[in-house]
């Protein structure tokens, strides 16, 4: 019983001196990975750049720039000539000679009414002026010859004054039926109805078989000239002190060759592919809109144009030589809605700067106040910012811009 006692608590002592063996072995070789693993991230560290003094933003360095203004008005479309058809002789309307929505050319034969009852008052007033000159010539003959006699004392001065009146009488008819020949072929003229103007016919009013009469209120079709055509536009009042105080302050400079140039906007949003040119303004101002009217021509080639469309045109107001452009991202709002911006100070931290914005061009906001040159506007990271954070800069970069001949004309907005 003692051997058996004896040889457990021997082969106890042996396993217990063998565990602490290998949880010391365990122990150091844990201890040289941590201490190799260390090792190895300090000598990475020294490789890596330093870590970013503070919070990187995209910012963008304010350069004044020249920018052409235009503003958008709205607007419609009328003809540049309008000619009601009417006829100026009445009768029966025999033949219609067009087709209705097509083209027609100045003089063209639209209408025919029954030229029968003019031509017999032409026939019947060339009678009577043959009449009337046959009678002529006796008259004054006769006129003559008492002349004569009474230089003699063979005729009475009244034979001679009798045989005066007669020629003056005949001459005197001659000239009346002229003047009836001439209305009469003036009226068979007008039996045939023409059109005054070259352009496009709307629909008919009447039909074959109609009777009509001379300069009827209603007409009979409307011829309208529709390349070119006149778009006329709106403009309030203040819009236009507002531009003529630019002016005079020297902030607009017009350009003498492109001033009056305008284009246009149709009502799909689509880009009227001809420019126009601003004909006149109106001097007098609607009282009901406080508006005054501008006039503008454009190419119609293709017919795109119709009268009455609604449009917006877009006219050019003159040059801003000095013009600070910022991205419409870089521009936050306060609570109350005013416009402000966050710029790089001189210490490199982020500042609010309230800005003034007069109008949107593109994609950019045209700031009229608040910015000058030089400063640095952040554009990006404006969410991971706060006044008085230090920042770290990278230049923005805007997206590739499309060749100038594809570009069409930049759409202007006024700021809420």
């Amino acid at each position: 019983m003692m051997k058996r006692n004896r040889l457990g608590f021997f082969l106890r002592t042996v396993l217990q001196a063998n565990g602490w063996r290998y949880r010391l072995a365990s122990a150091a070789i844990i201890l040289a990975v941590v201490i190799l693993a260390a090792v190895l991230w300090t000598a990475a560290r020294r490789d890596l750049p330093p870590p970013p003094a503070g919070v990187e933003v995209a910012v963008l360095v304010v350069k004044p720039r020249s920018v052409v203004l235009t503003t958008e008005l709205p607007g419609r479309t009328s003809p540049y000539r309008v000619a009601e058809v009417r006829p100026q002789v009445s009768g029966l309307i025999q033949k219609r000679l067009f087709v209705e929505g097509s083209d027609v050319k100045a003089g063209a034969l639209l209408y025919q009414i029954d030229p029968a009852p003019f031509q017999a008052a032409l026939d019947n007033a060339l009678g009577a002026l043959g009449r009337a000159e046959a009678n002529l010539l006796p008259a004054r003959a006769r006129a003559e010859r008492l002349k004569e006699l009474l230089n003699d004392k063979s005729v009475s001065q009244q034979d001679y004054d009798d045989a005066q009146g007669a020629w003056r009488q005949a001459e005197a008819d001659v000239k009346f039926w002229k003047a009836a020949v001439d209305t009469a072929r003036i009226n068979l003229a007008y039996a045939r109805i023409t059109s005054p103007i070259s352009g496009r016919i709307g629909r008919s009013s009447v039909t074959e078989g109609a009777v009509v009469t001379a300069y009827q209120p209603v007409p009979l079709a409307v011829v309208q000239e529709l390349h070119p055509i006149y778009v006329d536009v709106t403009q309030a009042t203040g819009e236009l002190l507002r531009l003529q105080k630019q002016l005079e302050q020297g902030r607009l400079v017009r350009n003498g060759a492109s001033q009056n140039t305008a284009r246009l906007i149709l009502e799909d949003g689509s880009i009227y592919p001809w420019e126009g040119t601003v004909q006149f303004q109106d001097i007098s101002v609607d009282p009901t809109t406080g508006t005054v009217v501008l006039r503008t021509i454009f190419p119609n080639p293709q017919g795109v144009l119709l009268p009455g469309m609604f449009v917006r045109a877009l006219i050019e107001e003159g040059a801003n030589e000095n013009a600070i452009l910022i991205p419409q991202q870089a521009v936050l709002r306060d609570p109350k809605g005013n416009p402000l911006v966050m710029i790089v100070g001189a210490d490199g931290r982020a500042e609010v700067r309230p800005v003034t914005l007069q109008r949107a061009i593109g994609a950019e906001w045209l700031v009229a106040a608040g910015l000058a040159a030089g400063e640095r506007v952040i554009v990006e990271g404006l969410f991971r910012v706060r006044p008085g954070v230090p920042v770290v800069q990278v230049p923005w970069v805007t997206s590739e811009k499309q060749p100038e001949s594809e570009k069409a004309p930049q759409r202007e907005l006024k700021p809420n």
